[in-house]
């Protein structure tokens, strides 16, 4: 039998390797996040931007990111919230925090259970934006904004679920998504462009008003074969100049790109995660 203290110290140590394997990412709205990367079964590397008009007006971003690891399991979500839409960072947020608990949580992921969260999700996140006051402006401004109140606050969001392979067993990817944020995906070093074929539009969305907009949410879901080697790149609209870009970027070259030196600043909000794994 081994002494008390050094099963004890097996413990501490099974613990600490525990807690080095779960790592949580939320991104902030009211400030920038330089690239940064995370290592454990799975290597990530994420980063957010806000416009240079939000920046410079010190307004929150419009997109949102999270992630959480936890040993050979990967949840992630990001969103892009609608400008035009009253309040499009609120949805984005609400969304997005919903999304990552339910793929957390909930051990029916299919589209009809996601789709019936959608629509009471929407039910609740209208009720708090309800409780929201608007800021104090004059009548006819104030009009017009609990105008666009009543007609919703809205965004587009992609999220997802990746159980890594174990034992013999095969491991499962989940996507779901709506709207035009970037989804890409590779084998090995080849793109597999022709999976999500035509479904990435701007008029998809979802709405605290009315749940799915545009069409039900597209799924997507693939078995893991241990011993493939992949990459996801999930990002929203403000870093479309790697839209063309199939190797994969240094650090400091998609730090570039977030800081948009080249333009003074991003014309829009830029939300980015990467996910390797080859288990």
């Amino acid at each position: 039998m081994k002494p008390l203290l050094s099963l004890l110290s097996m413990v501490k140590k099974r613990g600490d390797l525990m807690k080095r394997d779960c790592f949580t990412y939320i991104s902030s709205q009211t400030s920038e996040q330089p690239l940064s990367s995370y290592e454990s079964r799975f290597r990530c590397r994420y980063g957010y931007g806000r416009s240079s008009d939000s920046a410079n007006a010190g307004e929150s971003g419009q997109d949102f990111a999270a992630l959480q690891m936890e040993g050979p399991v990967c949840t992630f979500v990001l969103c892009d919230g609608v400008g035009m839409s009253y309040r499009g960072e609120f949805a984005a947020r609400y969304l997005g925090q919903s999304l990552l608990d339910w793929l957390n949580a909930d051990t029916e992921l299919n589209p009809a259970r996601l789709n019936e969260c959608l629509r009471l999700w929407a039910v609740s996140a209208a009720e708090e934006l309800e409780k929201e006051p608007i800021p104090h402006r004059s009548d006819l401004l104030r009009n017009v904004l609990e105008e666009k109140r009543r007609q919703g606050s809205q965004t587009m969001y992609i999220c997802g679920r990746i159980e890594l392979p174990s034992r013999g067993r095969k491991g499962k990817m989940t996507l779901a998504w709506q709207g035009d944020s970037r989804i890409r995906l590779w084998k090995g070093t080849e793109e597999a462009g022709d999976i999500f074929g035509d479904t990435f539009r701007t008029a998809e969305r979802w709405s605290t008003v009315r749940g799915p907009v545009g069409g039900q949410p597209h799924w997507y879901e693939t078995r893991l074969s241990a011993g493939e080697q992949m990459r996801l790149q999930i990002y929203t609209d403000g870093l479309a100049d790697l839209d063309p870009i199939r190797e994969q970027l240094p650090d400091d070259q998609i730090q570039i790109l977030l800081d948009s030196r080249h333009t003074d600043g991003l014309d829009d909000d830029a939300a980015f995660l990467e996910l390797q794994w080859n288990e």
